[in-house]
């Protein structure tokens, strides 16, 4: 197996784990599900500042990278969710995110830069979506308009 071919499987696998995760906190988050939030068995109340619409980035964002659809746009909201979860409730409490409980977010939100910066690969639907317009575009036919 060629280094490509293993580069664009790894970091599939990387992507589809990364949104997996990040979908299943926002769910256990929204709903209650897999233990809760931060493992009490309680959902987020609705419109709750901020943890009920970083929950709602999570599910979202997570199930878009997951299937990689509007890959790079998902990852940096993502990405950024993390920044401000890190910056705005782990720092404070510590310098270092050992110290702070912010090693989650802290890898997060650096795991969703660096898929924002590589894209969906091969395997998703961005690129299934970009293969599908190509061929269309290059099935249909071409016609030359008369000149008046």
């Amino acid at each position: 197996m060629s280094t490509a071919r293993v580069t664009d499987l790894v970091t599939t696998l990387f992507r589809i784990v990364l949104g997996l995760l990040f979908a299943l906190h926002g769910a256990a988050s929204l709903f209650g599900i897999f233990g809760g939030n931060r493992g009490t068995g309680e959902a987020i109340p609705l419109g709750t500042w901020p943890g009920w619409y970083a929950a709602v980035i999570q599910l979202v964002g997570g199930l878009l990278v997951l299937v990689g659809l509007s890959t790079r746009p998902a990852a940096i909201i993502c990405s950024g969710s993390m920044a401000y979860a890190y910056f705005v409730v782990h720092q404070p409490d510590g310098l270092l995110p050992l110290n702070n409980g912010g090693e989650t977010a802290a890898l997060f939100c650096w795991s969703f830069l660096l898929v924002a910066a590589i894209g969906g690969g091969r395997w998703s639907l961005d690129a299934a979506l970009a293969r599908r317009r190509g061929r269309s575009v290059a099935q249909e036919p071409v016609t030359v308009g008369a000149t008046s």
